[in-house]
């Protein structure tokens, strides 16, 4: 982990490997947030492929519970940057690979489900959306986003009834594609990207990425003012 910041980046190959470690939960924080963006818009513009990888035994606990049960004014603009962190992974014009280096909960879930692809850890770990079960609604934006990638026969379960998966599970219900040794991960996760920045054209790559996920993106940001106008702070009721 960098002195400075919870995010840093290095090169491997063609792959700018963009590792998240704030020493703690890799909870989502406007830090974290500031962090990402400026590593994913000098990957973009400098590598052939992404490798997103976490701290070891917590991908991301989703959002900072500070901020999400404090100010709601704070917890919308978190939220509301959460999203566009998504919606900038769905729409990333190079390959981008997570390595999901252990628990991945609530934003750490969704943001399993906009990658190319995703790579786990092996272990007692958990994957999905536990919002309804801490007092907090789904925003629309992770809806949508898991209801295009997961499993039709897990979506009303993580997503409505808040029920977490295992590595394995989360593979079968996609947020996960393969499930490896933690201490592989990282590894695999770059070799992954590097064959997608091996593989693929960029320019091809780029239209085809825009004709797959454009439209949803175009909806997410359409309906996020008021996707976030309906969101309040946790509650027990």
């Amino acid at each position: 982990m960098s002195d400075t910041s919870p995010v840093s980046t290095t090169v491997d190959g063609d792959v700018a490997v963009i590792t998240l470690d704030d020493g703690k939960a890799n909870a989502i924080s406007f830090e974290v947030l500031d962090g990402l963006n400026a590593a994913l818009d000098a990957a973009f513009s400098s590598a052939k492929a992404i490798a997103l990888i976490g701290r070891e035994g917590k991908f991301s606990a989703g959002f900072n519970l500070k901020i999400m049960t404090g100010d709601i004014a704070d917890a919308r603009r978190l939220l509301g940057g959460g999203a566009e962190l998504g919606i900038k992974i769905l729409e990333a014009p190079i390959p981008l690979v997570l390595g999901v280096t252990g628990h991945a909960l609530a934003m750490g879930g969704i943001l399993t489900t906009t990658a190319d692809y995703r790579v786990g850890a092996a272990g007692d770990y958990k994957l999905g959306l536990n919002e309804v079960a801490i007092g907090m609604p789904v925003p629309k934006f992770a809806v949508e986003l898991t209801r295009d990638r997961l499993a039709k026969k897990w979506f009303t379960r993580c997503v409505q009834h808040a029920e977490l998966c295992s590595p394995e599970q989360a593979v079968d219900a996609g947020f996960l594609d393969e499930v490896v040794p933690l201490a592989d991960v990282r590894d695999r996760a770059v070799a992954v990207a590097q064959r997608l920045a091996d593989t693929v054209h960029p320019k091809p790559f780029r239209v085809t990425r825009t004709t797959m996920r454009g439209a949803l993106a175009a909806d997410l940001r359409e309906s996020l003012a008021e996707d976030l106008a309906l969101f309040d702070v946790a509650t027990p009721s």
